[in-house]
Formats: C-alpha cells, sequence, structure tokens
C-alpha cells in the first residue's frame, strides 16, 4: 500500500472526526441540556470513533484491491 494513500486515509480521517464530533455534541447538548456532559460524550467519541473509523477504511482499501 503506498504511503500517500495511508496519509490520505488518516486525513479524511481526521476531518470527519472534527464534524461528526462537532454532531455529536450539539446533539449530545440538545438531548441532556447540558454542556458538560455535551461535551464528555463527544471527547469519549473523538477517541473511540477515529480509531474505527481508520480501521474501517484499511479494510476497505484491502477489499478494493482484492476486486
Amino acid at each position: 500500500m503506498p504511503k500517500a494513500k495511508k496519509r490520505y486515509s488518516f486525513y479524511k480521517t481526521c476531518t470527519w472526526r472534527v464534524l461528526a464530533s462537532l454532531d455529536t455534541f450539539l446533539l449530545s447538548w440538545l438531548i441532556t441540556g447540558n454542556i458538560v456532559a455535551g461535551m464528555s460524550i463527544a471527547s469519549l467519541e473523538v477517541v473511540t470513533k477515529m480509531f474505527l473509523y481508520y480501521a474501517h477504511e484499511r479494510q476497505w482499501e484491502k477489499f478494493i484491491r482484492t476486486r
């Protein structure tokens, strides 16, 4: 796998996390009515989903290469 593709996946992961985490924060805040709870939920979500997304992206790349 070329390093450029891995780098692209990493950058794509990071930019998506910013957008998705902002969404999670806003929804959590609206549902709970508590800004601290919204930030806590979004903070945990950043860590877990960033790794999950990267792994998912890499698996799709492997799948595409086998076709």
